[in-house]
């Protein structure tokens, strides 16, 4: 059966712009959860201290939980080389973060969609980069997860792999044992396309999962796109609501991943923007689901 995460998407302006909640406050109210750990990221303030990481990783493990994933965001497709070599060295700190923390895995992006960058030349200089930090992630421990990604919180262009067929086919680039799959069944959705193809495609490569249930809160996909580029962030009309009430077929979902094998792997929350409360009901969602899913077939 699938272990139980949590991502602080509700927290992620105070954690790690403004310092308004702290990462104690964060782990205490998640320890009123039935979660088996707490996924990390890597921006948050406090970690800007090394002598943080020891201490942050013994409180999370003190409420019975463990930091299983890195949240990490490298941008791999710049066109400087420099500025992806200096991604790439990035990178390779957050991994060893990832295992000061007691992580096994890390993850890891394309990059942005910037106009003058091609197909091509984005999945050569994300497929380069990416194995440049398999090195060091094996000497760790650690594995590097990609996610079908939407865009990061603090970006300006969307994902370059956003879409399936390059995403696709920039996983197929890397035959490593410690590279794998996040899959997000949101980011499909909101690429304009169906989360269940992208994962069939992929389902014996994903080692990891983000679990989430965007909606539009106003418009279309299309509006979306076309207002994603040159604002960083998420825009307004798009929103994360409680598992279970959203666009994702999760029965489908994990059927797909069950066959498989995904078996006891990490499936990490990143919802609940509106407060605990709805991050309570995305936590007990998931664990029924898990129960019908796995207990069931067992």
């Amino acid at each position: 059966m699938p272990l139980l995460s949590a991502f602080p998407k509700l927290y992620m302006t105070a954690l790690c712009k403004d310092g308004t909640v702290s990462l104690r406050e964060w782990v205490e109210q998640a320890a009123e959860l039935d979660l088996d750990g707490l996924e990390w990221y890597c921006g948050f303030l406090e970690m800007e201290d090394q002598g943080q990481w020891a201490p942050l990783r013994r409180l999370v493990e003190s409420k019975g939980m463990t930091i299983p994933m890195l949240c990490c965001s490298p941008d791999f497709t710049h066109p400087e080389k420099k500025f992806r070599a200096d991604q790439v060295r990035q990178e390779t700190e957050w991994i060893i973060m990832a295992a000061a923390l007691g992580a096994k895995y890390c993850r890891v992006l394309s990059g942005q969609r910037r106009p003058e960058v091609s197909r091509e030349e984005g999945i050569r200089f994300a497929a380069d980069c990416i194995r440049e930090c398999l090195p060091v992630a094996r000497a760790h421990g650690i594995t590097l997860v990609i996610e079908n990604h939407y865009k990061d919180d603090f970006w300006e262009y969307p994902e370059f792999a956003q879409k399936m067929d390059i995403f696709c086919d920039l996983v197929a680039e890397i035959d490593d044992p410690n590279f794998g799959v996040n899959y997000d069944p949101s980011n499909t959705i909101l690429a304009g396309e169906d989360p269940l193809e992208l994962l069939r495609r992929v389902a014996g490569r994903v080692v990891t999962m983000h679990a989430s249930d965007r909606y539009l809160a106003e418009g279309t996909i299309e509006d979306l796109r076309r207002e994603e580029s040159g604002s960083k962030g998420y825009l307004q009309r798009l929103r994360h609501g409680q598992i279970g009430e959203g666009l994702n077929d999760y029965d489908a979902i994990f059927s797909i991943l069950k066959d498989a094998g995904f078996e006891d792997n990490w499936v990490s929350i990143e919802d609940g923007v509106d407060g605990m409360d709805q991050l309570a009901g995305s936590v007990s969602f998931l664990r029924e689901k898990f129960a019908a899913h796995w207990s069931a077939q067992s």
